[in-house]
């Protein structure tokens, strides 16, 4: 299985989207074949060409229809039910649309069934919508990451008027996803591309650390001289995306709650999902002897951390700042020790073993039972580990 991470400078739209897919390596011809399968009457077509110095795919959509139509959501799952693809592209693609129903009815007040899209209903947000699907299957795609979105700025004109940017429902789209404005007013994410992000993108983050095998370009509408309208998708091994989003280090310096209760919120923080929670003496100010807390955290649960933190203990303040790390590959083998199962935790640097860990609950569960000293049933924990290895064993 692979990952995509969508970067996402120029912001993004359904044809950028299926562009930089194709430049990836997937097959052209056989994409054009089988889209029309969903027997509209479009005809697409691929080109190379430049956004200011750089090259990307242009994926163009020609629509051989004299006027618009518009679409409910009943006539585009209709179409998409009635495909010939398989279950997992049509489900992804009616999830995507029913998004975009979903933002446009409470952009207008619409109930969800009466609502119809106009331009994101049109026969080209079809292709771009279930085409991202059968290119995601193509390429075995199953993780999808993307960085912040640059939203661009100023005005648009739509079917419903002169709006501004980012559209309403973009607006809607992207609740919760990190967004910014830069370089240029132009409408930058559009309502597809706005819906496809939302909908797959696992982690919004900065460039993480990642292995890559490949890079794809794919070119949006806005031909600008100083900047490349494109979307850098990068491709690799799923297992190569190392970092899953930005981690986090929240502090604070207390000195007004007891060991009771800090000893309170150090379990409290893990259970509300810390990756590690610790405690440093420190002296502050009048010469007082203090705690600093310190709670390592992933963007999803930051917000989470910093409000329990507020809660459970006396501080007023926090501090946050983005941190790097990088984790060692690690898992568990379960190993015998005179009768007594306990868990061993094996950390890895290059394929090869460099920490042996047994679990501390285990070992004083066994030194408990067989009335041995704790640090007895660790070193037999890991002969027995090293025993298991010699002979080849699974433990």
């Amino acid at each position: 299985m692979k990952y995509i991470y969508f970067d996402a400078f120029s912001g993004c739209s359904g044809d950028m989207i299926l562009g930089a897919l194709l430049d990836l390596g997937a097959d052209v011809s056989k994409f054009q074949k089988d889209m029309e399968a969903l027997a509209l009457p479009v005809r697409i077509s691929v080109q190379e060409i430049r956004r200011a110095t750089l090259r990307g795919l242009k994926v163009e959509v020609a629509v051989e229809r004299d006027s618009p139509v518009h679409r409910k959501w009943e006539d585009v799952r209709k179409i998409i039910e009635s495909s010939p693809f398989s279950r997992k592209v049509k489900e992804r693609s009616l999830n995507i649309f029913r998004r975009l129903f979903e933002a446009e009815s409470r952009v207008h007040g619409h109930a969800f069934e009466k609502t119809h899209l106009h331009e994101a209903g049109a026969d080209d947000a079809l292709v771009d919508i279930v085409g991202f699907g059968l290119l995601s299957e193509m390429l075995d795609v199953g993780i999808f990451h993307a960085s912040p979105l640059n939203l661009g700025g100023g005005w648009i004109k739509a079917s419903h008027g002169v709006l501004p940017v980012p559209a309403p429902a973009v607006s809607e789209l992207l609740k919760d996803i990190p967004t910014y404005s830069a370089h240029v007013q132009k409408e930058l994410v559009t309502p597809t591309g706005a819906a496809i992000l939302a909908e797959v993108v696992e982690e919004f983050s900065t460039l993480p650390e990642l292995k890559y095998q490949r890079v794809g370009w794919g070119a949006g509408g806005h031909d600008l001289p100083d900047f490349p309208n494109l979307l850098r998708v990068f491709y690799g091994e799923a297992d190569a995306l190392k970092a899953k989003g930005q981690v986090y280090q929240i502090e604070a310096n207390v000195d007004d709650s007891t060991p009771q209760v800090l000893a309170e919120f150090l379990g409290r923080a893990l259970q509300a999902g810390a990756l590690d929670v610790f405690l440093t003496p420190i002296v502050m100010k009048k010469n007082r002897l203090g705690s600093k807390i310190s709670i390592l955290s992933d963007s999803r649960t930051l917000d989470r951390l910093i409000r329990l933190l507020f809660q459970e203990t006396s501080s007023i303040g926090v501090r946050f700042f983005p941190v790097a790390r990088r984790v060692l590959p690690r898992h568990f083998r379960e190993v015998s020790v005179e009768g007594e199962i306990i868990k061993v935790k094996v950390a890895e640097l290059d394929g090869m073993p460099i920490n042996i860990q047994p679990e501390y609950d285990d070992c004083r569960r066994a030194a408990r039972r067989l009335k041995m000293p704790l640090k007895h049933v660790e070193d037999l924990a890991r002969m027995a580990m090293k025993d298991e290895k010699q002979r080849g064993g699974k433990g």
